[in-house]
């Protein structure tokens, strides 16, 4: 399957750069995927649209604060982005800009006065960087302090912009447990629930379950390949309480609605790694893995009935793996994409990260 299949031209006033004033403010498109329908929406509409007793399953992961600004010795400014922790006290795996400049054993320093040092770079471009802090401070402590949102290349933010105490409310979904600050990119599905349109949907009788999965800078990465089984996928390491597991594998409990790509991802990554783990749902426990699954069509989907998603990105693996739910074991969900995208352009809806939403049941 050719990749140019997944492009398409959109205006750049639609690339969302703050999210709506009020979170349930967004709008939804909402596509009957039987009838091959499509109507319009405000997310706050969502209470109402959702079949009873419907199973919502959400990523509770929080965003890291990853995005430090520094200054290398010349006096010049940089930006490091922390990727991952590595296997040493105080290093971590980081992105930097510039980062040619810094060769191996290149210094820079923090806000505070610390020293980071690069010690080695991989064939992903990262960069291992050791951080040389006072006793007792902790990388986490630097980040808490200094660090702001890593968003998205597409939305626009200087160093010092106003916007940026904004988005360390907005670009974080309502319901992320700080006790799971491990993902580098929001779960933006996540983002339009507000606490009180999560009360309504339990007073009404919705049912909500958590997953973790440590969303990857991979997730931003487009399909560079010609052809899109040909692309590598990036992994993702994820967390499900096994009891939870076993009710969503009840295909009979009611509809399944994933809260985003990221929770697909976990979700029929799960059903097929550990399809031969009893079910019971009163076991105790944890499934964790490292989601290397890729969806695209014509695949399947063992564990989600519905799904909630942002509009994304042209030629990126997130928009092969709506097409597919577009059109489950077929490969007639392409077009049906292409035109649900291009009704969304004529509709004005905003795109991307802090844009508006499709329901797709």
């Amino acid at each position: 399957m050719n990749i140019g299949l997944f492009d398409f031209e959109l205006p750049a006033e639609l690339i969302a750069q703050e999210p709506a004033r009020r979170r349930e403010d967004s709008r939804m498109m909402v596509v009957n995927r039987a009838k091959r329908s499509v109507s319009h929406h405000y997310f706050s509409e969502i209470v109402h649209l959702l079949p009873t007793r419907s199973r919502l399953i959400r990523n509770n992961a929080t965003v890291l604060k990853a995005r430090i600004y520094g200054t290398r010795s010349n006096g010049s400014s940089m930006e490091c982005l922390l990727v991952q922790a590595a296997d040493t006290d105080n290093s971590w795996w980081c992105m930097l800009r510039p980062g040619k400049k810094l060769a191996r054993d290149g210094r820079f320093w923090l806000p505070d006065g610390s020293q980071a040092r690069v010690l080695d770079r991989d064939d992903e471009g990262h960069y291992r960087v050791n951080f040389d802090l006072a006793e007792g401070v902790s990388v986490q402590q630097i980040i808490d302090k200094h660090g702001v949102m890593p968003l998205p290349p597409y939305i626009r933010r200087s160093q010092h912009d106003p916007r940026s105490k904004m988005d360390s409310e907005r670009y974080q979904t309502c319901y992320a447990d700080p006790l799971r600050a491990v993902a580098a990119a929001a779960p933006t599905a996540g983002l339009h629930f507000s606490n009180e349109i999560l009360k309504q949907l339990r007073a009404s009788g919705q049912r909500l379950y958590d997953c973790t999965l440590h969303v990857g800078f991979g997730t931003f990465k487009p399909i560079q390949t010609e052809s899109v089984e040909a692309h590598r996928i990036h992994r993702e390491r994820y967390e499900l309480e096994r009891s939870v597991f076993s009710e969503l594998r009840e295909a009979e409990g009611g509809l399944r609605l994933a809260i985003g790509t990221t929770v697909v991802r976990t979700l029929e990554d799960a059903a097929r790694r550990f399809r031969d783990l009893p079910m019971d749902g009163k076991a105790e426990g944890t499934i964790s893995a490292e989601a290397d699954i890729y969806l695209y069509p014509p695949a399947e989907f063992l564990m989600v009935d519905a799904l909630l998603t942002n509009f994304h990105l042209p030629r990126s693996t997130l928009l092969c793996l709506v097409a597919a739910f577009l059109a489950p074991g077929e490969s007639g969900g392409v077009d049906f994409l292409l035109e649900l995208y291009a009704e969304a352009i004529r509709e004005r809806y905003r795109f991307f990260s802090y844009g508006d939403c499709m329901l797709i049941l």
